[in-house]
C-alpha cells in the first residue's frame, strides 16, 4: 500500500485586497454588513473549535453522534474509489469517521479559508492516514477553484459539507453554492451535506449565546482582524454580540452592535457609527428536509437518504447529481 507523505497547502484563497474590498463594500451598504467568511483567521478558527465544545452549542455534537451511527451507510452511499472534497474543513473532526469508513478512496481534499489552520489539520491527517492522498487547498469555496489530481484516479468525486454552513448563505446563494457543487462532482458525483433543522426558539437562540462568551469573543475577533490587517480602528470595546431568532425568516441573525456614536476609518475611508446600530456578521438558516430537498432540485441535486438525530435537531443527507 503506498504510502504518501506531508503536502503543501494550495494557495487559492482571497487576497488581502480583496478581504478590503468585501468590508469597505460591507460597511457602504445601508444595512451594514461584514462576511462571515472573514471570522476565520487562525484564531477565529480556535475559537469556532471552542465553540463546538460549548454544551449550548448543540450542532457539532448532534452532527457528531449521526455519524458515529450511520457512518457505514454513509460511506457506503459515497461509494468506493472517491476523491472526497470537504468544504470548510476546519479541524476535520467529522471528516476522520468518514475516512474510517471509506472503501479505498483516491484522496481526501480539505478546503478552507484559514491557511495556518489547514496546514495544521492536513499534517495530522497525515499522520494518522498514511494510505490516503491528503491534498489541501485554501480557498474560498463559494467562488470557483481548481481541484487538485490525485495520483490515484478516483471513480468520482463527492463533495463532504458538514456543519450546517449552508445556513450562512441566503436562499438564493444557496442554490447558486449547490449549482458549484453539482458541476465540480459531475455527473455520477454526489454531497453529504449538514442542515440545522427548525425546533424550538429558545434552543436555538441559546446555542448563539453561550454563558461563557466564546461566541461574542468569535464574532467580535473579526472587527480584530480588520483593525489588524486593514489598519481600520474599529472600538473594539464598545461593540457588543447579539444572535437572535428572525422566525419569518427562519434564521438566526447575529450582530455587532455598536454601544456609542463612533466613527470607524478603514483604508482611510471614514465611517460614522450610530449608538446602537448594528453590522451584520452572519445568518444562519433552519430548515426541514422536505425544505432544503427542494432547494437542492434547483442544483440538479437529488435526495437520495438521510439520517437524523432521534429528536430531529439536526439532518445529515446524501444528494446525488443528476446532470
Amino acid at each position: 500500500m503506498t504510502a504518501f507523505g506531508a503536502t503543501e497547502v494550495l494557495n487559492q484563497g482571497p487576497a488581502q485586497q480583496e478581504f478590503l474590498a468585501d468590508v469597505l463594500a460591507g460597511m457602504r451598504q445601508p444595512n451594514r454588513a461584514l462576511p462571515c467568511k472573514y471570522f476565520y483567521d487562525e484564531r477565529g478558527s480556535k475559537l469556532f473549535d471552542e465553540i463546538c465544545e460549548l454544551d449550548e452549542y448543540y450542532p457539532t455534537r448532534t452532527e457528531l453522534r449521526i455519524m458515529d451511527e450511520y457512518a457505514q451507510e454513509i460511506a457506503d452511499q459515497i461509494g468506493s474509489g472517491v476523491r472526497l472534497v470537504e468544504y470548510g474543513s476546519g479541524s476535520s473532526i467529522k471528516t476522520r469517521i468518514l475516512l474510517d469508513h471509506l472503501d479505498s478512496p483516491a484522496a481526501y481534499v480539505p478546503v478552507d479559508i484559514s491557511q495556518e489552520h489547514l496546514q495544521n489539520t492536513a499534517d495530522v491527517l497525515n499522520a494518522a492516514y498514511p494510505e490516503i492522498e491528503i491534498l489541501p487547498v485554501c480557498a474560498d469555496f463559494t467562488d470557483r477553484f481548481e481541484l487538485p489530481k490525485p495520483a490515484v484516479e478516483p471513480s468520482h468525486s463527492a463533495v463532504y459539507f458538514p456543519g450546517s454552513t449552508i445556513g450562512n448563505l441566503e436562499p438564493e446563494e444557496a442554490v447558486s453554492l449547490l449549482m458549484q457543487i453539482s458541476s465540480l462532482c459531475g455527473r455520477g458525483g454526489g454531497l453529504v451535506i449538514g442542515i440545522d433543522l427548525e425546533k424550538d426558539v429558545s434552543v436555538l437562540e441559546a446555542a448563539y449565546n453561550d454563558e461563557a462568551g466564546v461566541t461574542a469573543a468569535f464574532n467580535l475577533n473579526l472587527l480584530r482582524r480588520i483593525n489588524r490587517e486593514l489598519g481600520a480602528d474599529f472600538k473594539i470595546g464598545e461593540y457588543e454580540h447579539s444572535a437572535r431568532y428572525n422566525e419569518d425568516l427562519g434564521r438566526i441573525e447575529i450582530d455587532l452592535v455598536s454601544q456609542t456614536d463612533q466613527n470607524v476609518t478603514i483604508d482611510g475611508e471614514s465611517f460614522e457609527v450610530e449608538a446602537n446600530e448594528a453590522i451584520c456578521t452572519e445568518y444562519s438558516h433552519k430548515y426541514t428536509i422536505d425544505g432544503f430537498a427542494t432547494l437542492a432540485e434547483k442544483a440538479n441535486l437529488t435526495l437520495h437518504r438521510h439520517w437524523t438525530d432521534e429528536s430531529e435537531w439536526f439532518g445529515v443527507l446524501h444528494f446525488v447529481t443528476t446532470s
